[in-house]
This record gives structure tokens, C-alpha cells and sequence, in this order.
């Protein structure tokens, strides 16, 4: 009786109660394909602007169902295999069919005729004539008619998704135990000292048994034949193969030499036995007789930006190759020639950078540092056959922002390791220091341009750096040493102080191209500019001693070896200029043009340490090598009675005595 009494509805007892006209209003509910659940607050950073930024775009999908199906494409291969599979067993199908219709119609006629004999039997005697004659037209009409064609049933493909699981077990194999015994490894209890002399005669002996067996390797011949006695055969031994060219190339370079001392005999006789006896008409002026040029075919285009005698072959020199327009950049090249052989560099180097400097070291004639055009700084091994530096400085090393203008070898450290200064325009100076084959740097001081501020954010005033573009440093003072900057002014700066400079000295009005020591004075150096002079200095003395304007920018200045007074300098215009203080302190005693090409520039000089020559480059590629006149290095001359003094104490004095015509009275000394 439940189902017949009335049901009440149930409300909540806090359920608001509308009014009808509440009910009947329409609510219009608006719906969206947004994910309310999605954070609409995410942030990633940009690496493009630098900054957080707020994602606009979130995927609004919210995944209810997922069902992995087992269709396959009608198109793949697993389609193609199951359709021709389906349609080979669709065929076999029909073979079959036909020869069953055939044995289902022969069953339905005897079942036919057998049914109206028993019918016939049952009837009287009168019906049985009419009944015959019945029979017999309806055989005649089955005979007349064709059996109809058998119906072909469709093969329905099978339900992939109806599936039985089959399991199989396989047969375990029982494990089996094998064990065997051995006899025990025989051993024997000894002992015995290492001490350092027991290793280093071990080593001595390793050094001894590889020297020899080297030796027997070198007396086997090409091709030796034996003959065993037993079997009578003959035997051969045959040398491995060995690069021809390897076993010629000091025969070849010889060979060459001689070509090229042929082919030149005539300078090379003027480089040996040649004095201008002209000299002895021309009062105190002097001449340079050129001699050798040097060019490579590769570098033509390239301007010669370093030069460097070697200090154990002084017949060696090296020449790096760059570019100083900055606008035109590339590659450079690292050649070093010999006064044997213009013809060809006896070593080449190239480099993805221009080279900028370079510096034999001293006591390692065969380490040659080189500063880059890049910053870069590397150390090449002349005694390695290698195209590439055996070291060389990277981004992660501390390499220079800037080109790097200038390197100096100094003296091996406490720890014997080697060591190199750079300077760079980005203000820095190295130190590059050789530690377990690598190179280890340390900022030695970092220049600051005096009064040149920027003005950074919120009015901050920050400090510029200077750009320092040359350096030396002092011949006996190991700690002291000169910077020139692109500011035109130079410092003197000491090793100890890395934040403060000793002296500065309002030099130029543009850079600083060269700085160097004298030789001989420990107090004077000498620096020229692009502001046309040259000037001589005592470090002492914030004034310059001599100034010489050469009316043009100049290149490069250098000291002779030989004498205190003697300096040469070229000029962007093609000339060489070469002064002696103690014959003539106002002007130079030889002023030649060296390069004969228009718009062609000379970049640097320098002096050989042993002969009277210097070598000259220019900014298109060419080295060449001039004969200084006997004026231009005139010595002092005999008195009678007297023998003459020589020595670096003669040439201190004789520049001493200049100087103190020139310094003002009360100045240092």
C-alpha cells in the first residue's frame, strides 16, 4: 500500500522561498569551453626581454575518458597483411562451396522420389494410372529444369576486440652442480728498499736500454739477406717505409742556401766587406745601403706589425704579420727568415687573428710569446713540428678584451716557471705565467684615465680605464717598468703596486706607439707618438730631455745595441731617420726613403744586436734590411798614447755628459 499513498516533498530548512514572479523569471546561464581549475597566475622568464612575463595562453583541455583502441588503418602494413590474409581464405571458401550445393540437390530429388511411390501404394488401383502419368511429366519438367546456381556465404572478418588468453609453460632445465680443484698458485715472500737513488737508477736504466735499442734500429740495414742453413731458403729483412723528403730536408735546405748565397752574392758581399767611402765627403752625414727583402707570397696584403731578433741566432729574425684598420681584419701570419735565406721563411704560422707582437725569450731562444689581434695570447715552440701554438690563452684563461699591443719575457720565477707580460687596450697588464703546461694569468694593474668619468645610471660617475698600447720594462731594476697609453700619457708603474702608479708623465698628445730603456743609461727612455716626435726622458725628470719633431706620425723607435746615443725611427711616410746625440743633437744624421710604393707606410725598426743593420717593415708585407754608413756608428776615436775605452761604463758617461748640458740646474741626478 506504500506505492498508493502520496509523497510530500522535503525542503531544506534553509531554502530561500521565491515569490512567482521570481520563479517565472529567466535566468540565462552562459557557458564557456575555459577551465575554471586552470591558475590564471603563471609567470615564466623571458630570456629574450630579460624579465618574468605573465602566460596569456594555458591549455584549457580537462581530460574526462581515455580508451586505447586496436583499429589499424586500412592503408599500413598490418592492413594490408590481415586484408590479403581475409581474401586468400575468402577464396578457398568458394572452391568449397559448389561441391556441397551439388550433394544437397541430389539428396533433395531421391527424397522426391520416394515420396509419391508410397503415396501410391496407399491409393486404389484406379488412382494409379493418373498418378503414373504424373510421375512421369514431372520428371520430364525436373529433367527440363536447371539446378539453381549454389549461394555464396560471405566470410565475416573475425572481432579483433574478442580475444583468449593462452598460456604456456616451458620445460626448466635442473640445475646442475660442477666443481673442480686446482692446485694453488705458488708464491714466494720478498722484500726489498725504494729510495730515491733506487729510483733514479732505474730510470737511468729505462733512459739506456731505449737509447740502445734506438741505435740498433738506426744500424739495421734497408735490406738485409740471410740464409738458414737448415732449409737453404733466403731469407730478407726489409726496413720499414720512412719519408723520403724527411731523410733530404737537411740536405735540401743546405742545398738551397747555397742556390740563394749564389744568387745573391753580390749583397752578401756588401753585407760583409762594404764600407760607403763616400762618408768621408759628406762631413757628419751617413747613408743606409739596402740589402735583402723578404716577402712571402701569402701575406702580401697583410702589414708587418712586430719584429724581434733572435738572442742565440742573431742571423734569425721574426716577423708577425696583422693588420692595423680595423675595419679590415682577417687572418695574420707568423714567419720567421733568415740573412741565409731571403727567399723563403724558414718557419710559417698562420693564426685566425692578426698578430700584433711578439718576443723571443731569452734564456729559451726557441719560445717565441704572441699577442693577437683577438686578445688572444699564445706561446710557440720552434723545436715542435707544429702548425699550432703549444699554448695558447682562451675566454675562460683571462684573455684580453682588446688587441694586445705589446709582450715582454721576464726572468724565470722563484719556482723556475716562465713568465710574460702583456698590455692590452682594455687597460689590463698580465702576467702569463707557465704552470704545468698551462697558462695561468694574473692582472698585474689595471690603468685608469685620470679625470674621464661617464655617466652612468642614476647619475652615478663611473671610472674610465685607460688603453695601454706600449710597455718596457727597466734593464736592472726587475720590479720597474714604463706603460704608454692611447691617451698619450705615460706611466711609470712598479710590479708591487697594483693600484697606484709611481709617476706619470704628460708625454704626447696621442699615443703612445713605442717606449723603451736605454741599453746602457738605467735613467733614460725614449717614446714616440703619433704627434710627430720623439722623445727622450729621464725617469726622474717629469720634462722631456729632447724632443725631435720628424713632421709626420711615427711608427716606431728603437736603441742600438752599440752605442748610448744612437737611435733610429721611421715615419708613416716611407722614411727611416737614424740620430747620433753625441755628433749631432739637433737633427738627424740620415734621413732616407726605404719604401718606393705610394700610400705605402713604415711600421716598425729595429736593430741587429751583433751587426751593423737594421730591418725595416712596411703595411704592405715587405721586410727589408739596410747597411748602416761608418758615420752612423762612428766610435770614439784613438788618442795617441791612449788606448781607447770600451765598455757600457764609456757609453753611460758619454751620455751622461750630454745630459747634464740639457738638465736644468738643481734638477736629480
Amino acid at each position: 500500500e506504500d506505492w498508493s499513498t502520496g509523497r510530500a516533498a522535503v525542503r531544506s530548512p534553509d531554502q530561500m522561498e521565491l515569490t512567482e514572479d521570481e520563479l517565472k523569471k529567466e535566468v540565462t546561464r552562459t557557458l564557456t569551453a575555459n577551465n575554471p581549475h586552470i591558475p590564471q597566475n603563471i609567470v615564466r622568464f623571458s630570456f629574450k626581454e630579460r624579465a618574468y612575463k605573465l602566460v596569456d595562453n594555458m591549455d584549457q583541455t580537462a581530460i574526462h575518458f581515455t580508451l586505447n583502441g586496436y583499429l589499424i588503418h586500412k592503408d599500413s602494413d598490418e592492413g594490408r597483411r590481415q586484408s590479403i590474409r581475409s581474401s586468400t581464405e575468402a577464396g578457398s571458401f568458394i572452391e568449397k562451396a559448389p561441391v556441397e550445393a551439388s550433394a544437397e540437390a541430389t539428396e533433395e530429388a531421391e527424397t522426391k522420389d520416394e515420396e509419391p511411390t508410397e503415396d501410391a501404394e496407399g491409393e486404389g488401383e484406379g488412382e494409379g494410372e493418373g498418378e503414373g502419368e504424373k510421375e512421369a511429366e514431372a520428371a520430364e519438367a525436373a529433367e527440363a529444369e536447371e539446378p539453381p546456381p549454389p549461394k555464396v556465404t560471405e566470410r565475416k572478418l573475425a572481432n579483433q576486440f574478442n580475444f583468449i588468453e593462452r598460456g604456456s609453460t616451458t620445460y626448466h632445465n635442473p640445475p646442475r652442480e660442477k666443481g673442480l680443484q686446482t692446485d694453488p698458485a705458488p708464491f714466494e715472500t720478498f722484500s726489498d728498499n725504494a729510495n730515491q737513488w733506487f729510483i733514479y737508477d732505474a730510470y737511468i736504466e729505462e733512459l739506456e736500454r731505449m737509447e740502445k735499442a734506438k741505435e740498433k734500429e738506426k744500424a739495421k740495414p734497408a735490406a738485409v739477406k740471410k740464409e738458414d742453413k737448415k732449409t737453404g731458403r733466403k731469407l730478407s729483412y726489409v726496413e720499414p717505409p720512412v719519408d723520403s723528403l724527411r731523410k733530404v730536408a737537411r740536405a735540401a735546405k743546405i742545398a738551397e742556401r747555397m742556390v740563394n748565397l749564389n744568387t745573391y752574392e753580390d749583397i752578401a758581399q756588401d753585407f760583409k766587406y762594404f764600407e760607403d767611402a763616400s762618408d768621408e765627403f759628406r762631413g757628419q752625414k751617413g747613408t743606409l745601403l739596402p740589402l735583402w727583402k723578404f716577402q712571402y707570397e701569402k701575406n702580401k696584403k697583410l702589414a708587418v706589425t712586430a719584429l724581434s731578433w733572435n738572442p742565440k741566432y742573431k742571423d734569425l729574425f721574426a716577423v708577425g704579420y696583422g693588420s692595423y684598420d680595423f675595419m679590415k681584419q682577417g687572418h695574420g701570419m707568423l714567419l720567421l727568415y733568415t740573412l741565409k735565406n731571403p727567399s723563403f721563411p724558414e718557419y710559417s704560422f698562420s693564426s685566425e687573428s692578426g698578430v700584433m707582437c711578439l718576443d723571443f725569450h731569452s734564456d729559451h731562444p726557441y719560445l717565441l710569446a704572441v699577442g693577437f689581434y683577438d686578445g688572444n695570447v699564445a706561446i710557440y715552440n720552434l723545436k715542435k713540428a707544429s702548425s699550432q701554438p703549444s699554448y695558447k690563452s682562451s675566454a675562460k684563461s683571462g684573455k684580453h678584451t682588446e688587441p694586445v699591443w705589446q709582450v715582454k719575457w721576464q726572468k724565470d720565477d722563484m719556482d723556475n716557471n716562465s713568465n710574460f707580460f702583456s698590455v692590452s687596450s682594455d687597460g689590463r697588464i698580465v702576467l702569463w705565467t707557465l704552470v704545468k703546461n698551462e697558462l695561468v694569468h694574473m692582472d698585474v694593474i689595471k690603468l685608469s684615465a685620470d679625470e674621464t668619468t661617464m655617466q652612468g645610471p642614476e647619475g652615478l660617475q663611473l671610472q674610465m680605464l685607460g688603453s695601454g698600447t706600449s710597455f718596457d720594462f727597466h734593464k736592472k731594476i726587475d720590479y720597474l717598468f714604463l706603460v704608454g697609453t692611447e691617451e698619450g700619457k705615460i706611466y711609470k708603474c712598479s710590479k708591487s703596486y697594483s693600484s697606484q702608479f709611481l709617476d706619470v708623465f704628460e708625454a704626447h698628445h696621442m699615443a703612445v706607439d713605442t717606449i723603451s730603456w736605454n741599453p746602457f743609461h738605467l735613467k733614460v727612455f725614449i717614446s714616440c707618438s703619433s704627434d710627430w716626435t720623439v722623445k727622450i726622458w729621464d725617469h726622474t725628470i717629469k720634462t722631456p730631455l729632447f724632443v725631435y719633431d720628424l713632421s709626420t706620425a711615427v711608427g716606431d723607435v728603437a736603441w742600438s745595441p752599440y752605442s748610448s746615443t744612437v737611435f733610429a725611427a721611421v715615419t708613416i711616410d716611407g722614411q727611416a731617420h737614424v740620430f747620433d746625440l753625441n755628433i749631432n743633437k739637433l737633427e738627424p744624421l740620415c734621413t732616407q726613403l726605404v719604401v718606393t710604393r705610394k700610400k705605402n707606410k713604415t711600421t716598425h725598426v729595429q736593430f741587429n744586436p751583433v751587426y751593423p743593420i737594421i730591418i725595416v717593415g712596411d703595411e704592405r708585407g715587405l721586410t727589408i734590411c739596410l747597411k748602416l754608413s761608418p758615420n752612423l756608428r762612428k766610435m770614439p776615436k784613438e788618442k795617441k798614447g791612449q788606448e781607447v775605452k770600451k765598455g757600457p761604463e764609456v757609453e753611460i758617461a758619454k751620455l751622461e755628459k750630454l745630459l747634464s748640458l740639457v738638465r736644468e740646474p738643481g734638477s736629480k741626478e
